[in-house]
């Protein structure tokens, strides 16, 4: 059987495959540590699969992409100053290689096929966790949370803000019609249903938010980009002060109280001064990549057991920016952030300078997402999450020469055919 290429590799022709890859790769991210490493090789396959029907245009000028391998490359340098040295290189050559997987994926796959493979991924990732969920007690607050077929309830509430953020983008930027939207519907009533029973309250807050700017744009949209763009900066400025003006009066421990929580977000505002603490430490090339959660070693062993996690494990400091600069210092966190930064600034300035383009508002709403996420949670700083796998695609599509309107394809290589 022979497969055209296309077929594969065309972004205006492999929805098909496209769609199958992401909803895949999402299950993937989501449930690895259930299935282990051929659930990873799986992952690979999807992508490096592309390179071998057309190395081209899977892989491209890997010249444009240093300013988004920069964070990346610094990790796998880390590991040679790192005290865990295996785990520390181990780990980074993990994320340099799934970092070329959401570079394969952005050039061969389109924003409206990311979109629509989203809205599958979740959906059977929210499905598996009906299916064989549980719920947890949570030592800290005292309080059980249902937690699906993950070990944190916050991963179950990522999942299900991403879902109800694509399906609602589905609806609000892309406007398509037929059976898609319609499995957004569902999707969406899926999504708000686990973001409720998960109790996560960051992914709530976070999610209502960029939707609310979502829905806020689309008047906006319809203006021209000049005046789009006055319109859009003066709402800048109004927006900051009001929300300078609420922090003062308030307003964050009002909405914590809403989702139960007190001003120390569930012991948060304790590991943000631990983290700061272990900072000083190497504040300018930190301990290492993957260097502190180490079974073992006395701060991180420490702190597993004042927050009661017995699998000495899957912990974190509940903040990107500590995180990255406890275990990559200060030339790590400027990496990084200038990844995120440019993602989006990038996207904002195409969203406002084009007319009808709903790849670069989407991108610029989900680059928000992680950005306002990166505060409270830590999404994109591990190989196999979702959240890197999308800054990364979000950074990629700068890189790609846009047309008027995301419906357009690009440039591809020859339309071969490969034995399949």
């Amino acid at each position: 059987m022979r497969i055209a290429k296309s077929a594969l590799i065309d972004p205006a022709r492999n929805e098909v495959y496209g769609v199958a890859a992401v909803a895949l790769s999402f299950f993937v991210f989501a449930y690895s540590s259930r299935f282990g490493q051929i659930s990873i090789l799986a992952y690979y396959g999807l992508w490096f699969l592309l390179v071998v029907a057309d190395y081209r245009q899977a892989l491209g000028n890997y010249l444009k992409y240093l300013w988004i391998f920069g964070f990346a490359l610094f990790c796998f340098v880390s590991a040679f100053w790192s005290p865990a040295f295996g785990i520390s290189l181990r780990t980074a050559i993990q994320y340099l290689t799934h970092v070329v997987c959401a570079l394969i994926a952005m050039r061969t796959i389109s924003v409206l096929t990311l979109t629509r493979g989203a809205i599958l991924g979740t959906a059977i990732v929210l499905v598996f966790s009906m299916l064989f969920g549980t719920y947890l007690y949570d030592a800290i607050d005292g309080s059980y949370s249902f937690v699906g077929a993950f070990s944190s309830k916050n991963q179950l509430g990522f999942y299900a803000s991403l879902g109800l953020f694509f399906a609602a983008s589905y609806l609000l930027i892309w406007r398509q019609k037929g059976l898609w939207l319609m499995a957004s519907g569902g999707v969406g009533l899926l999504s708000a249903y686990c973001l409720l029973a998960s109790q996560s309250a960051t992914s709530a807050i976070t999610t209502a938010g960029v939707l609310a700017l979502c829905a806020g744009y689309m008047p906006v949209a319809q203006l021209s980009p000049n005046h789009r763009k006055l319109l859009v900066a003066g709402l800048v400025v109004i927006g900051v002060v009001a929300i300078i003006g609420a922090l003062q009066m308030g307003a964050v421990d009002a909405v914590l109280g809403i989702f139960g929580k007190d001003s120390t977000l569930t012991g948060r505002t304790y590991l943000w001064q631990q983290g700061i603490e272990a900072i000083r430490d190497n504040p300018v090339l930190g301990t290492g990549y993957q260097g502190y959660w180490v079974p073992g070693f006395a701060d991180a062993e420490r702190l597993w057991d004042d927050f009661f996690i017995t699998a000495r494990s899957g912990f974190h400091f509940h903040n990107t920016f500590i995180e990255v600069t406890v275990e990559t210092g200060l030339i790590g966190l400027a990496l990084l952030c200038m990844i995120m930064l440019i993602n989006v600034f990038g996207h904002l300035s195409a969203m406002l300078s084009r007319n009808r383009d709903p790849a670069s508002t989407l991108l610029c709403a989900l680059s928000v997402l992680l950005l306002i996420r990166a505060f409270v949670e830590v999404d994109v700083l591990f190989p196999y999450q979702i959240g890197s796998f999308l800054m990364f695609y979000a950074a990629g599509r700068l890189t790609l020469r846009q047309k008027s309107t995301a419906f357009t394809s690009h440039p591809v290589g020859g339309r071969g055919t490969i034995a399949a």
